[in-house]
């Protein structure tokens, strides 16, 4: 348990750096917890049982012609089920040559009893290519719901998997966002981390 309260102190730290929203020139990302926008640096906070069921939803609005990839993850282990979603937990899905405007990439999952008692971050990750280059032009990752995993069963329906598209293209809007979590602001709470818990 002990374990628990150190990764969990490290994770309330990462909480303050993380942001739900990004934008850059290739393109902005939205992101929804169970349907429900997440402005700015919000990140939800459920409280959910072993085997609830939740959605995230990531709203990609692409400035130009893109390869992109992304998955929603974690800590690695198996914290997460997907019950339906364009990828599997901790599994990249990569798309080449998606056109400018609105993609839409929905993942409901389940948690599983591995952090049951704890709470656990669950994250987007995102990388933008150019068409033609091997190189990243972008990629991020940010916190979408920090999730407290009670000892407690959900007793109710979980959702089954239909075949529903993985993207929607509609045309691009703008949206208030905030840039995306860097590599340097990770380093920075990590060395905060590291020094007060030498103390």
């Amino acid at each position: 348990m002990d374990l628990r309260v150190i990764i969990g102190s490290g994770l309330i730290l990462l909480l303050f750096a993380g942001v739900a929203s990004a934008s850059s020139q290739y393109g902005s990302i939205d992101v929804y917890y169970n349907d429900e926008i997440l402005p700015g640096k919000e990140v939800a906070k459920p409280t959910l049982k072993i085997g609830e069921p939740f959605t995230v939803r990531i709203e990609m609005n692409l400035n130009q012609t893109s390869t992109v990839f992304v998955k929603v993850c974690s800590l690695g282990g198996n914290f997460f089920e997907v019950i339906e979603g364009p990828s599997e937990f901790e599994k990249t899905k990569y798309m080449k040559s998606l056109d400018p405007g609105k993609h839409v990439f929905e993942w409901t999952l389940i948690p599983t009893d591995e952090w049951a008692g704890g709470s656990i971050p669950i994250n987007f990750w995102y990388q933008i290519n150019l068409i033609g280059e091997d190189e990243p032009a972008v990629k991020g990752e940010f916190t979408a719901a920090y999730c407290t995993i009670s000892d407690e069963h959900y007793k109710g329906e979980i959702p089954t998997s239909e075949n529903h598209p993985v993207s929607e293209t509609e045309p691009s809007s703008t949206s208030a966002s905030t840039p995306a979590f860097t590599l340097l602001g990770a380093i920075s709470i990590l060395a905060l981390a590291f020094a007060l818990f030498r103390r």
